[in-house]
């Protein structure tokens, strides 16, 4: 009899003791569920998150143009960037090395300091400097007055071609896109 109830005993105690580990088992399964399925929420959350951060940055262009004082017609400006860009300040086009909003290349931050040095200014700008929407703007700027753009159509093909691009043949395609833009 006390055999017996020994061998009921640890019966029923190992009994138990598995079906702890299996409720524990269970417990931990539901557990990892709740974590993968809260990682997927973080992140979907995150992706949300720089989708948000884009459309912000597309919204705030316009009153960054205002905010930073800019003296040139900002139809026009809006209109090129749009073209270059999308707006978008961290576009870089590798091809061309083509930077930032107004897709600056190398060549057009050298001219802005030679332009800079002829008027005798103590600005100068960095390649680097093609990132900052601000100093992108600065430099069309300087560009346009420095050549004496006046009308839109002067400004966009001079902004693809260089100086005489409003003689060349290949920047009226890029004229067309601008002028799409503005009329939009």
């Amino acid at each position: 009899m006390d055999k017996i109830f020994r061998y009921i005993f640890i019966t029923l105690i190992i009994g138990f003791l598995f079906y702890r580990c299996f409720l524990k088992e269970e417990i931990n399964c539901g557990l990892r569920d709740t974590l993968d399925h809260r990682h997927e929420l973080i992140d979907s959350l995150y992706n949300e998150l720089d989708s948000l951060h884009r459309v912000i940055d597309t919204l705030q262009y316009e009153k960054d143009i205002f905010d930073y004082n800019v003296s040139y017609n900002t139809e026009i400006l809006s209109a090129i960037i749009l073209v270059e860009s999308s707006n978008n300040d961290s576009a870089y086009r590798a091809s061309e090395d083509a930077v930032g909003c107004l897709q600056i290349r190398k060549t057009m931050v050298d001219d802005i300091n030679r332009i800079l040095r002829r008027k005798k200014s103590p600005i100068r700008f960095t390649y680097q400097d093609r990132w900052s929407r601000y100093k992108s703007i600065k430099m069309f700027e300087i560009y346009c007055k420095y050549y004496n753009l006046e009308t839109y159509e002067q400004i966009a093909r001079c902004w693809n071609g260089g100086p005489y691009g409003i003689n060349k043949p290949a920047t009226t395609v890029y004229w067309e896109k601008v002028k799409n833009q503005i009329n939009g």
